[in-house]
């Protein structure tokens, strides 16, 4: 079973709909005993980091996110998710995230003729071999909905990069512990895929 992390932060039906697709069990639960006995956990997310941070505070949540981690039992934050990894970011200054991971979340800088958030597809780079990308071409396409950004502190976590008016670390792995800027539940057959590699890392645990 996939546990999908409810902390009222949106984007739970899409991603289990996708799960389900998938022909693996998801259940959308902020219940710590589901969380921590699932095969894998996802963290989703849209909207604001320290509204999101609030709502997993709200839920006593943040040391059952980081148990998930220790315990290393597969974890995948996506889009804001993968943001609440790590420690601190530009949108909502002096709210620690979760600190799982080192590294900040900055603001796209602005450019002429790019538009922010930056919202669409964007084809990704590999930086270092990824278990999310197993059998999967680089440059493929993923879908894209942010206005602020990973910059990892070490690279060698970073496992795939995009450009959009900078550098993007789109995608993490640190132990069992992965993130994605961008959406998989959103992006075609290579997100399917993604999901797909993520499911079949938490069921060989």
């Amino acid at each position: 079973m996939i546990a999908i992390i409810d902390y009222d932060a949106g984007n739970l039906r899409s991603v289990e709909k996708a799960v389900a697709f998938l022909g693996e069990k998801a259940e959308i639960t902020r219940e710590p005993r589901k969380i921590l006995g699932a095969d894998g956990v996802i963290l989703p997310g849209v909207g604001a980091f320290g509204d999101a941070m609030r709502n997993l505070q709200k839920y006593q949540l943040p040391e059952v996110v980081r148990t998930v981690a220790e315990k290393q039992i597969p974890l995948l934050g996506i889009c804001l998710g993968l943001q609440l990894l790590f420690e601190e970011s530009e949108e909502s200054p002096n709210v620690p995230g979760l600190g799982i991971c080192k590294g900040k979340i900055l603001r796209i800088p602005p450019a002429p003729g790019t538009k922010i958030p930056h919202m669409g597809w964007n084809s990704l780079t590999y930086n270092h071999p990824g278990r999310l990308f197993r059998h999967i071409p680089e440059n493929s396409f993923v879908y894209f909905v942010h206005s602020y950004y990973l910059k990892a502190e070490d690279p060698q976590i970073v496992k795939a990069s995009a450009f959009y008016n900078v550098s993007i670390h789109a995608s993490i792995e640190q132990g069992n512990v992965f993130g994605c800027q961008f959406h998989p539940e959103k992006s075609g057959d290579t997100g399917l895929a993604i999901l797909k590699n993520f499911i079949s890392l938490a069921k060989e645990g």
